[in-house]
């Protein structure tokens, strides 16, 4: 059954672990290049962290799942899916463990100044942490999950986005979100196609994050 929240609803500096009742998310660049990034693959097991001044998109979706590694490691996420999205400034870092190096960060930005903004299609997002400032347009908490009429929706399993999840359990959706500030740990994404304008990636040794 679909709440009956209308309008905006605004929360400022909220913090997200898998609390499906009041999550949200930002958008994430996994790309290396301009293109389509469309994809069915079992999570690294290595999160990355993103922050982004700004995101807006339209199309909103929210549920609780589990995706599995490929150590076989099971990590609770919330996902969400965007129809459309649009990202100013972002950056996406990740910090891999080397042998003999030691720790190397691969970072990357897009959609800085002088650039256009970082655009997706059909993306999802599995993240288990976030801060930003949130406004929600025409929200519906407590939706059955696969009953929405926002969003892109649960897809095949296996693919970021997509995995565990049980039908008809808590979601809740919005005609459209802008979301501020953004600061994000996730496990994966995956989305139609993924536009990274003024793309700049850096691999450097040690711990050089976005935040």
């Amino acid at each position: 059954m679909e709440s009956h929240a209308r309008g905006g609803t605004r929360w400022k500096r909220f913090a997200v672990v898998m609390v499906p009742s009041i999550a949200a998310t930002a958008a994430i660049g996994v790309a290396l290049a301009q293109g389509a990034l469309a994809a069915s693959f079992s999570v690294s097991g290595q999160q990355f962290k993103v922050t982004a001044d700004e995101l807006s998109g339209s199309g909103f979706v929210q549920y609780g799942a589990i995706d599995t590694g490929a150590s076989g490691a099971d990590h609770p996420v919330a996902v969400v899916g965007l129809n459309t999205a649009e990202i100013t400034n972002l950056c996406q870092s990740v910090v891999v463990p080397v042998p003999i190096v030691g720790d190397v960060t691969m970072r990357l930005h897009a959609g800085g100044p002088g650039s256009e903004k970082v655009k997706a299609k059909t993306l999802y997002i599995d993240a288990d942490d976030l801060q930003t400032d949130a406004t929600f347009n025409n929200i519906d908490i407590g939706v059955a999950l696969g009953k929405n009429t926002q969003g892109p929706g649960p897809a095949k399993p296996g693919a970021a986005g997509q995995g565990r999840y049980l039908p008809g359990s808590f979601s809740q959706q919005a005609e459209s979100v802008l979301f501020k500030n953004v600061k994000q740990r996730a496990w994966a994404t995956t989305a139609g196609t993924f536009t990274l304008s003024g793309l700049n990636m850096k691999v450097s040794k040690g711990k050089n994050e976005c935040y």
